[in-house]
């Protein structure tokens, strides 16, 4: 457990914040049991948070061919090499939970190749950590990959869209210093018998 601040910018409290902002908020921690600190650090400013999650919601809540759990893998494997730590932390549970693998993320987050995740997946990935990483480098040879591998072209801008997606959101991460919730570190660690 630590003192240290959530933020290095201001974190407002919840009373402060508009009556629509302070909804999305207690109706995630309903949900959550907690309140991520990425809801609470976003709402710094209000017209950015709404616009951040409804875009978020956009792509991480709509009908789509990828899995949740395949959605949650492009974060985290994005996210590792951008060594965002507050998304391979909170998205890591995410994924540990949607895949009941109390160990895919880790495994994600320093080296997909070697995870224990499909083939299909792993070509995924490299592609997603292509365009996080190198995006000028991205030909239509990777988009050819990822069809031969049985992806069609909405789930390769799905694909591509949550990589992008992420990349602001590790940035922003990065700039104000986030911290992830203590509660987001044993999520999903305990398997079931």
């Amino acid at each position: 457990m630590t003192d240290r601040p959530i933020s290095s910018y201001p974190v407002p409290e919840l009373d402060t914040l508009p009556k629509d902002v302070q909804e999305k908020i207690l109706e995630v921690q309903d949900k959550a049991g907690f309140i991520p600190n990425v809801f609470l650090t976003l709402a710094h400013r209000p017209e950015e948070f709404r616009a951040f999650f409804a875009y978020h919601d956009a792509l991480m809540l709509r009908d789509s061919k990828l899995s949740k759990a395949e959605r949650e893998m492009i974060v985290v494997a994005t996210s590792g090499v951008n060594h965002c730590m507050y998304c391979v932390v909170a998205h890591g549970a995410i994924l540990r939970i949607y895949q009941k693998d109390p160990l895919i993320s880790d495994q994600i987050a320093i080296d997909h190749n070697k995870a224990d995740i499909t083939d299909k997946q792993k070509v995924m990935l490299s592609f997603a950590v292509k365009l996080a990483r190198n995006p000028e480098t991205i030909t239509p040879s990777d988009h050819k990959l990822l069809q031969d591998h049985g992806f069609d072209k909405d789930e390769i801008w799905d694909i591509g869209a949550i990589t992008a997606f992420f990349a602001l959101s590790n940035r922003m991460a990065h700039l104000i210093e986030m911290r992830a919730n203590n509660e987001f570190y044993s999520m999903g660690r305990q398997t079931k018998s």
